[in-house]
């Protein structure tokens, strides 16, 4: 079953956090375990509630283990502590469905 991240970014200074090289090191890593970019940044509009994120990212990944296995990996340890110094995040992971509702 595909589980996702929902990730709310928001860079102190976006010119640093793309000179950091995540932006194009995370992508990589996140394939080599099945993740896939579905949203990165983009136009938000908020629809009911007063959530407002500021940058949003979505990654799908083959599992829950996957999308673990890539967080919790050594490749992606470095660059997690990058993100967490150039920037706001909360990041949610959520099991998708095995099939779609009928």
């Amino acid at each position: 079953m595909p589980a996702y991240l929902l990730a709310d970014v928001a860079p102190h200074d976006m010119d640093a956090y793309r000179a950091s090289g995540y932006l194009e090191a995370v992508v990589r890593i996140a394939s080599d375990y099945g993740g896939r970019y579905l949203a990165r940044g983009g136009e938000m509009q908020c629809l009911e509630g007063d959530w407002q994120p500021r940058r949003m990212v979505i990654i799908e990944f083959p599992s829950m283990e996957r999308l673990r296995a890539w967080y919790d990996s050594e490749a992606y340890a470095p660059w997690r502590e990058v993100r967490q110094g150039l920037a706001d995040s909360r990041l949610v992971a959520v099991d998708g469905l095995e099939a779609p509702p009928a």
